[in-house]
């Protein structure tokens, strides 16, 4: 005797194959989300406790990084500036602005203002700044056109995927160190050439490849071991 209808196997096949593709869809689903602004936080301005416009400072006053970044060039972190650095001017001009009063009375208090980190790694990650400045990777490569940000933002989503990308193949990011600040520096082209030790680039490749003997950049094997980021 029959129990179940014939069709019963047809739907049975059905639901097995739907449940397939349901999981991978939600896989593809939970892949993007974890990509998406929403986990990354890419592009999107965080509130801090004075709106610091990198825009009017970097491009408008011409402001080297350096100037409030001191440490970049030999630390593993590029450090944010004490309230003095911004007093150095601001205690000739915008005086009296309601907005820097924050900034004046952390200055009055010695109490530092509590910035919100834009570009943060997890604490399993190390990353130094140092060494990939003296290797010839610019500011904008990973923070992108802060020049032109009236808000800081983060530029990438700094996922592992992402730094991959420029560890496995570091000569399609390098330049010259005398250009890492250079917020406006372009890759070499046929038409604006990039010169290095008397020699005049044309190609970006072509141009990565020597930085990276000449900086001495580690074999993209080597830096793309695990134990170089997760220590």
């Amino acid at each position: 005797m029959q129990i179940f209808h014939r069709s019963t196997n047809t739907i049975s096949r059905a639901t097995i194959y739907g449940a397939v593709f349901v999981v991978a869809a939600l896989f593809w689903a939970a892949a993007n989300i974890q990509r998406s602004p929403y986990v990354t936080y890419a592009g999107v301005a965080r509130p801090q406790p004075v709106p610091f416009s990198h825009q009017h400072h970097v491009a408008g006053l011409g402001i080297d990084c350096r100037y409030c970044h001191t440490s970049v060039e030999t630390s593993s972190f590029a450090g944010i500036p004490p309230t003095k650095t911004c007093m150095n001017c601001h205690s000739q001009i915008w005086t009296n602005a309601a907005l820097l009063e924050p900034v004046r009375e952390s200055y009055r208090s010695g109490k530092s203002l509590v910035w919100t980190r834009v570009n943060d790694l997890p604490d399993f990650v190390y990353f130094n700044h140092s060494i990939h400045i003296n290797k010839g990777v610019g500011c904008n490569t990973c923070h992108g056109p802060v020049d032109r940000m009236p808000l800081m933002y983060n530029y990438a989503s700094l996922q592992m995927e992402w730094c991959l990308d420029c560890h496995r193949a570091p000569d399609k990011y390098l330049r010259p160190r005398d250009q890492v600040f250079n917020m406006r520096y372009e890759p070499p082209a046929s038409d604006k050439p990039v010169r290095l030790d008397g020699k005049d680039y044309t190609d970006q490749l072509a141009l990565g490849a020597d930085l990276i003997q000449k900086y001495k950049v580690r074999n993209p094997m080597d830096i793309t071991t695990c134990s170089t980021c997760h220590r």
